[in-house]
């Protein structure tokens, strides 16, 4: 189920189908989020979140980054200035008190992230009080048994940083590598050596972290799949537990720092194919499994388990095994999603802080989704994660009759199936190995609202 032959790996099939779509973290997706949504609306889904009961998923975002990356495209303050996380850091606990109001007391938190930014820009100290405040509002595991991870930059973070942060009660981090060719390092403007890497993976190790996963990207200026092929050498000696490899989305219109990035650099779409076609082949061989997209995890990976048991699940953190969760999410820009709805936190610190400082959750916008919008979520979601839906599982779940409620869909998908990308079977859908690297095209199919969306607000698909 979870071995794709790269002789399937078609760079003119994927050509034709490289075209603009969601990463479906999310259905609907954020571009559905409306201002309409408030402070009202989400009280009323914590609501919904404590009838059904469960654990939760807690979301941190600390934005700030000591120097820019120019491909990034993530919400982030670049400063120098250390002092101003504390500022940050007072409001993320106003809003940790008010979200822990809405929830009822008890309910285990079963899995913790913080992203960014680089939340290893807070000092250890800040660190230590960030933890210490979220077991104050809500109730954390002390038993190791949750998945608590966070965003490393190895630059950013030594020895004595992850230390720290296994004693605080974090199990898992992910550091972002990108590419170790020194000359792609300095047209990104992200130096890292392989030395300061190793140094915070070797301490993950023995330090007993349950699990280390490094990120990627290729398309990034002067890489050719002869330098990235040098990179995996050295990533596949870290003997990372999970991996992930995105695909760099060139949009300076929408993103200032890009606009240092010359678009003469980039590797031409057929290197780029070529990387990528490489690197998936590297790393089966290298005894990786394909979780989805571009994920990679070990076979004994829990990642890997829940696709082979069934119960892999998508949500803003990517791939995760906690599909019980409803996720509250804090920090500026964060997206939660709890009891049936979505809703995100204003992008900007002053109004984060103008919103807190008057005792107001900080939601920007956000969704409450219809039935149509859950029955979807599920054909999506089982496509992305399992690469196969049942037919009848869907009819019974959603009361449904599926050949003529998704008619439309279906006759998209018969252009796939003739391009072999997948399978139409009377009783289910079976997406092909050469349809994996795809499936976001495949889930477009599903998406109700894929006709109405701008293709420059998502990356592409490969």
């Amino acid at each position: 189920m979870n071995d794709i032959d790269h002789k399937l790996f078609d760079p003119e099939l994927i050509r034709r189908y490289d075209t603009s779509g969601p990463r479906y973290t999310s259905y609907p997706t954020a571009v559905q989020f409306h201002d309409g949504f408030g402070e009202a609306d989400y009280r009323a889904a914590a609501a919904r979140s404590n009838a059904a009961g469960g654990p939760l998923s807690l979301y941190v975002h600390i934005p700030f980054c000591d120097t820019v990356c120019f491909y990034c495209a993530c919400n982030k303050v670049v400063t120098k200035d250390r002092g101003k996380a504390r500022p940050y850091l007072d409001d993320v606990y106003r809003e940790m008190a008010l979200q822990a109001e809405l929830f009822d007391d008890g309910r285990p938190v079963d899995q913790l992230h913080w992203g960014g930014g680089t939340p290893t820009f807070l000092s250890h100290d800040e660190m230590r009080e960030l933890m210490g405040k979220t077991g104050e509002h809500f109730a954390l595991k002390t038993d190791d048994t949750g998945e608590y991870s966070i965003e490393i930059d190895p630059r950013e973070a030594d020895a004595a940083t992850i230390r720290l942060l296994r004693e605080i009660g974090f199990n898992r981090i992910s550091l972002g590598v990108q590419d170790f060719d020194p000359v792609v390092q300095k047209a990104v403007n992200r130096v890292q050596s392989y030395e300061e890497t190793r140094e915070v993976v070797d301490t993950a190790r023995a330090e007993a972290f349950h699990g280390v996963s490094i990120d990627l990207i290729y398309g990034l200026p002067h890489q050719t799949r002869e330098r990235f092929t040098r990179t995996l050498d050295r990533v596949v000696e870290l003997d990372p537990d999970r991996l992930s490899i995105f695909n760099y989305a060139h949009l300076p219109q929408r993103f200032k720092p890009q606009r240092r990035i010359a678009s003469d650099d980039l590797p031409s779409p057929a290197e780029k194919l070529e990387i990528l076609g490489s690197t998936i082949e590297y790393l089966l061989d290298a005894g990786y499994v394909l979780i989805g997209m571009d994920h990679f995890a070990k076979p004994d990976d829990p990642l890997a388990i829940a696709q082979r048991e069934g119960s892999l699940h998508r949500n803003f953190q990517g791939y995760s095994t906690h599909a019980e969760c409803d996720m509250v999410a804090m920090g500026v820009s964060s997206i939660s999603q709890v009891g049936g709805a979505f809703s995100q936190n204003v992008k900007d610190l002053d109004g984060y802080h103008d919103a807190l400082a008057a005792g107001r959750l900080p939601i920007e916008k956000g969704l409450v989704t219809s039935e149509e919008d859950a029955l979807r979520r599920h054909v999506i979601t089982e496509l992305i994660c399992h690469f196969q839906l049942s037919i009848p599982d869907v009819e019974a779940r959603f009361g449904i009759d599926f050949p003529t409620h998704f008619a439309d869909a279906l006759a998209e998908l018969k252009t796939m199936a003739d391009d072999d990308l997948l399978r139409l079977e009377a009783d289910r859908i079976v997406v092909e190995p050469r349809g994996r690297l795809l499936i976001r095209n495949i889930c477009m199919a599903f998406d109700e609202y894929h006709g109405t969306l701008d293709g420059q607000r998502f990356s592409r698909v490969i």
